[in-house]
């Protein structure tokens, strides 16, 4: 689940008012116990390792933190056929990733049926891109976990990739270059939309990934969200500059004493035979137009019009 970093994590709350097993949000290095849910407190990474728990405040996957993709990893890493993934509702393609790490290690893949998810796009990728192991309704869930956690899971046989190695060592706090990240990926022509660094295309990853050398990490789908974010963000910066430089320079021009700014005015259509003054509000108004490239065309006033400096059609106008 997706928190705010500022979020005061209450979901372990809940969770202990909803059912008889105990919800926590857990400290760094508590020990794993049975019968207890451990939920990621906000802004922190929920990692696990053999017997114990990690919070870490690791670069962001897919936009966010805590993520699940460290989590299966992790998890997948430590306990290999004895890990269990499940995927529920929810957009984009969170947990993919980390649910084909779990199956790589010898663990289980359970996904909601996408037909009974409110929100089914997660569910619709992991079917996609994992082998998974069961499909099912959110009814049915229960029944299967209480089943599957008292058959015994078998030895691990698969050896950790390295790629998962590597991605579960940036999620402990690693720096991504130390972590052997060029082994795993090849340079991409685009850019982390945190961090502005070349992304890294992860090789021979379903669906496609990246890393930055930072370890920020995404999917094509995340990347393409965070890109439009960036695209949108920087056009409303973009209005609001230019309704700022509109609303200074008319400011100014009001101010402006009409006989300097007509004799200004003289001057730069070179019918004034004296040299412009670069110090008159008029002049200053003209080289912040000019300052501000093609985005404004201003229209020059014209000397001979009557009327306050207001009037006399000295405003920017937006292409």
């Amino acid at each position: 689940m997706h928190l705010a970093p500022e979020s005061p994590g209450v979901l372990h709350d809940i969770l202990q008012r909803a059912g008889p097993l105990e919800a926590v949000s857990p400290r760094q290095g508590e020990r794993l116990r049975r019968g207890t849910i451990y939920v990621a407190p906000p802004d922190r990474h929920l990692i696990v390792e053999p017997g114990q728990l990690r919070l870490t405040k690791a670069p962001r996957e897919n936009r966010f933190r805590p993520a699940v993709d460290p989590l299966f990893r992790s998890a997948a890493q430590s306990y290999g056929p004895a890990t269990i993934g499940v995927i529920l509702t929810g957009n984009l393609d969170d947990g993919t990733a980390g649910l084909a790490a779990i199956k790589q290690l010898g663990g289980t893949a359970i996904v909601q049926d996408p037909d009974d998810a409110l929100f089914p796009a997660m569910p619709e990728s992991a079917i996609a891109n994992v082998a998974v192991d069961h499909v099912l309704p959110l009814a049915e869930l229960a029944r299967l976990l209480t089943a599957l956690a008292v058959e015994h899971p078998g030895s691990r046989t698969a050896e950790v990739p390295l790629l998962v190695d590597v991605e579960n060592r940036i999620a402990k706090e690693e720096h991504a270059m130390d972590s052997e990240l060029a082994k795993v990926s090849r340079p991409s022509t685009f850019a982390c939309p945190e961090c502005h660094g070349v992304l890294q295309e992860l090789i021979d990853t379903v669906p496609l990934r990246f890393r930055c050398h930072t370890g920020h990490a995404y999917s094509v789908e995340s990347l393409i969200a965070a890109v439009n974010h960036g695209v949108e963000e920087a056009m409303w910066n973009s209005i609001r500059a230019l309704q700022e430089a509109a609303m200074l320079l008319e400011s100014v021009s009001a101010l402006t004493a009409p006989g300097a700014a007509q004799d200004e005015m003289r001057v730069m259509h070179g019918r004034h035979p004296g040299p412009p003054s670069k110090t008159g509000a008029g002049w200053r108004c003209r080289a912040g137009l000019l300052a501000l490239g093609s985005s404004y065309s201003p229209p020059l006033p014209d000397p001979a019009r009557a009327g306050p400096v207001a009037d006399r059609g000295f405003r920017p106008r937006l292409q």
